[in-house]
């Protein structure tokens, strides 16, 4: 397969098989339905706890779906999508076999659990099933062929595939209005960290994965404060929406290995220690993107972001980058999300494990680096 390059400017972009993204206000209650894969399919439906029990969402869509095209609900995925859950709902699947179906409602844990069910199905049955997914929050699960979990001993694990992308989106910011403030705020950070680390990474197109992470960073940086004074505003909210699939949905099936150092170390804090993925962007996006501006051709992709942010170009590539890690941080502590690993009660004596996780080392420059940023999230 043709590689991605800066330089010389090269590369092939293979999109993915999504067929339809719908996206505005009573999205779900207009285009739900006419989204099945056929006027017989049995839709199962995968959330969370929260969802089922706090708000009417998911009543909604067993509504829409009647008892014609409805097969059940599973509404205990929980966060960073712990395995044995996964398997409960996949145990479920597995008794009914006239499931063609997937409703994934809700944030990254019950998308990717959808995927990962879906995978495990056409291990066992030669077949994927046709996902159709309602996010809630601005994490972007639904962009990508991956497929996160965490396994018993509290580490995250993955799944990649072509096939498991979801079929269709559905945009709904009449959903968004039920997610907490801080939550919708956090994952909009995330978002801003699926941007910027693709900015940088080896196998990311310039056409269209970078173009649009620049539109989704330059947009972020402007609807994350309006949202931030509105939570009601239902404009910032689809923009915010289109913003996050900006971010990551672009990438194709070209993109090879993980996102980036920021990534990394989201997995490394995330479910070992009970921190939201949201939380851990803000935690270590501003400061990644500081140690990356020290690498030239880094550093010349970062700084591409600052104009874009209302920010004026230096000419110096580095230190445009690191004003963009600053800028990064400035927005985590406007949006009142600003925090540290001992407010999530994360011990000195494990900077050495994060680094180590994040890594994959344990000696070398960058094992040193890394180690630092760890030491001063504290």
């Amino acid at each position: 397969m043709t590689e991605s390059t800066t330089n010389p400017l090269s590369g092939l972009w293979k999109p993915t098989h999504l067929q339809a993204l719908y996206y505005g206000p009573g999205s779900v209650e207009k285009h739900l339905r006419e989204t099945l894969p056929s006027s017989s399919s049995k839709a199962f439906i995968i959330t969370g706890a929260s969802l089922a029990n706090k708000t009417s969402l998911v009543k909604q869509v067993e509504k829409l779906l009647g008892s014609d095209h409805h097969a059940g609900t599973f509404s205990n995925i929980g966060q960073h999508a712990p395995v044995a859950q996964l398997d409960e709902a996949m145990e479920t699947v597995n008794k009914d076999d006239s499931i063609d179906t997937l409703i994934s409602i809700g944030g990254g844990s019950p998308i990717d659990s959808a995927k990962a069910i879906s995978y495990r199905v056409n291990e066992k049955l030669g077949k994927f099933l046709y996902h159709i997914t309602i996010p809630t929050t601005l994490s972007a699960a639904e962009c990508t062929f991956i497929a996160g979990y965490t396994k018993d001993d509290g580490t995250k694990t993955g799944i990649m595939h072509p096939q498991i992308v979801p079929h269709v989106i559905i945009y709904d910011s009449k959903f968004a209005l039920e997610t907490p403030p801080k939550l919708w705020l956090s994952t909009g950070m995330r978002a801003m960290d699926h941007a910027m680390e693709l900015m940088y990474h080896p196998t990311a197109t310039e056409m269209p994965a970078r173009r649009m992470a620049l539109s989704a960073a330059s947009d972020l940086f402007a609807y994350l404060p309006k949202y931030k004074d509105d939570p009601k505003d239902e404009d910032a909210i689809t923009q915010l929406q289109l913003a996050s699939y900006a971010s990551l949905g672009f990438i194709g099936l070209n993109l090879k290995g993980g996102l980036g150092l920021s990534h990394s170390l989201g997995y490394a804090l995330g479910s070992p220690y009970s921190i939201p993925h949201g939380i851990t962007s803000c935690l270590t996006l501003g400061h990644v993107l500081k140690l990356k501006a020290q690498k030239p051709e880094d550093a010349a992709q970062i700084a591409r972001v600052l104009p874009l942010i209302g920010q004026p170009r230096s000419g110096n590539d580095r230190e445009d980058a690191i004003k963009v890690g600053d800028e990064i941080l400035k927005l985590v502590d406007s949006l009142g999300l600003k925090t540290n690993l001992k407010e999530y009660n994360v011990g000195d004596d494990q900077a050495t494990v994060i680094a180590n996780r994040a890594t994959g080392v344990k000696e070398g420059e960058l094992y040193d680096k890394v180690l630092e940023l760890v030491r001063n999230l504290y």
